[in-house]
């Protein structure tokens, strides 16, 4: 019986072992990437809920005879804050993807977004019909082709956001843009039009941060490799090839 137990023991040492030589971890997400994304979410979550307020006041200040309650104004000051918070979020994450060393896996899904084969596999696996396919980047075609358009929407929101901004601020960073910003307002037909194409690309923002959260989840319970631990740790854990 002890023979049997102590050959039992050593052969789940052995599973075990295999099973840990089987699967190691890869460095996903830098620092730098990390902590421009939660940048970038915390941002994003501020400037939708002041941008609502914003456009249709929901609270009232409290009553007072002095005239320093100015609600909407500290609402409006926080939007501005984010929204250059967020500008200088974007511009950075911009320049990792184009410069950094460390982002090259990131450029190699550009190679995946033209190839049909693996989109015909990403979208069947969405679809529990094929397995996951084997990818170049770090991203598959579906999520790239969103990200792609994330970032359409984020400079369309920068762009007349900076256009809203100059109208209310003429010194310093309002005077230098002025001229550039009244260019690209007559180019979107004038103010109104300016602040209706900022909404509309907000809530293209709200249902693209919807979807992402969904996919996220998605990938991290069916793919099984820590895509969502690496946003925090930056590791994602696969089987060895």
């Amino acid at each position: 019986m002890k023979a049997e137990h102590k050959e039992a023991s050593l052969e789940a040492q052995a599973k075990e072992t295999k099973q840990h030589e089987e699967i190691e971890k890869e460095l996903e997400f830098s620092s730098l990437y990390r902590w421009q994304h939660w940048i970038r979410a915390l941002s994003i979550v501020i400037l939708i809920a002041t941008g609502f307020y914003i456009a249709m006041p929901v609270i009232a200040p409290s009553v007072s005879s002095q005239p320093d309650n100015f609600m909407y104004a500290l609402f409006r000051s926080w939007h501005q804050i984010f929204g250059f918070v967020l500008t200088a979020a974007i511009i950075f994450k911009t320049y990792l993807f184009l410069m950094a060393r460390e982002h090259e896996m990131e450029r190699s899904s550009l190679r995946d977004l033209f190839d049909i084969k693996v989109w015909l596999q990403q979208v069947g696996y969405y679809l529990f019909m094929t397995k996951h396919p084997k990818l170049r980047g770090v991203y598959n075609p579906v999520q790239f082709a969103a990200y792609i358009f994330f970032y359409i929407l984020m400079f369309v929101l920068i762009l007349t956001g900076l256009v809203l901004y100059v109208h209310v601020y003429h010194e310093g960073l309002g005077g230098v843009l002025f001229d550039l910003m009244r260019w690209f307002e007559v180019l979107m037909g004038g103010l109104a039009n300016v602040r209706e194409i900022h909404h509309i690309a907000m809530w293209g923002v709200i249902i693209f941060v919807l979807a992402h959260v969904y996919m996220a989840v998605f990938n991290a319970v069916f793919g099984e490799e820590g895509a969502m631990d690496a946003i925090f740790s930056g590791f994602k854990w696969h089987k060895k090839h």
